[in-house]
Formats: C-alpha cells, structure tokens, sequence
C-alpha cells in the first residue's frame, strides 16, 4: 500500500529544468516555491497525445494561477534537452510551443516515485497532480490513467477551495459560502 502523501510535508527534490522560452535550462527545488503555492504536475513522456493538451492549457491560464499566488511545475522522466526540443515544435505539430513555465526532468525517476506515481516496469509517470501549499504541506492529490487528461478548471477550483481556509462542499465554487461546523 503507498503512503500517505496528503497532509503532510511534500517529498522535497531538485530536478533540472528546460524554461518555458525554450532556450534556457534551469534548476527547480521544493524550496523555490517556499511562499507560493504550487501546482505540481507528472505526465508520462514528451512528444505523445494526450500530454500536450493539458500542459498547454495550464500554460494559458498561467496568468489566473499567478493572480492566486501560485506557481506550475511539469514533470516527466525525459531529459531537459528533450523538454527544451517539445517546446520548440509548434503546437499545430503536436508540440508545445512557448510555456508560462517550466518542465522538469526527472531521468532517475526518484521524484515520480517519491509522489507514488511511477510505473516502474514502464519506467513512466501517471498522470499525477498535486497543490503544495505555501509552507511545503501537500493539500491535494489526484492520480489517474494515463489515457484521461486533466482538468484546468477542476484544479483552479480545487485551489481556491484551500485557499479559502475553510469547509468546501462537493462542487464549491470561488465565491460560495464555506461551511460552518456546528
């Protein structure tokens, strides 16, 4: 059975980056984000179907996960040039074109199996997305197959319901009451 992740201080790490220009490679620690919250996402490889819809749509609301103090970090086991060559390739040509941040690569795999998203006989990630919060504390998880993208949207809410600092009910919404224990 895999260990509780939810709750506590998120597995730390240090991966190498290629930045969102396309141009130029960076680092990304845990400790970089102290502060902000942020959405920590795995994805299975670079240069597949599914993968480019999803980063490119949190790419294109990077500017509202800003607006709430939050950061986005991707993640697949391919190497930063291989990143950095995906960001390169137009969006009309299954690539990815210019991001709003970073892709992180994680070629030893320790950080997809720190956050129990590695298959390791494949030697790939779920598709694994996780809010940290400001503090380092995980808040969210949620692991699905590889074949179902993610949703910008779920994630924006799920966001602004920690945010709140309160109770959220099923199908919350920014703006809406949270609820008062009694």
């Amino acid at each position: 059975m895999a260990e509780r992740l939810v709750g506590r201080p998120a597995p730390d790490f240090t991966m190498e980056t290629a930045l969102g220009n396309g141009q130029e490679f960076g680092t990304a620690s845990l400790s970089d984000y102290r502060g902000k919250w942020l959405v920590l996402f795995f994805y299975p490889l670079d240069f597949t179907f599914v993968c480019p819809t999803e980063i490119t749509a949190l790419s294109d609301a990077a500017e509202v996960f800003s607006g709430l103090n939050t950061e986005v970090l991707g993640v697949s086991v391919d190497s930063k040039h291989s990143h950095r060559a995906w960001i390169n390739t137009a969006r009309n040509d299954n690539g990815l074109g210019q991001l709003n941040f970073p892709l992180a690569s994680d070629l030893t795999k320790k950080v997809a199996s720190d956050y129990g998203v590695l298959i390791e006989e494949e030697g790939i990630a779920l598709r694994g997305l996780f809010i940290i919060s400001p503090e380092g504390e995980l808040k969210y998880q949620v692991v699905n197959h590889n074949d179902i993208g993610r949703s910008v949207e779920e994630t924006l809410r799920v966001l602004q319901a920690l945010q709140s600092g309160g109770l959220c009910p099923m199908n919350w919404k920014a703006g809406d009451k949270n609820l008062v224990a009694k």
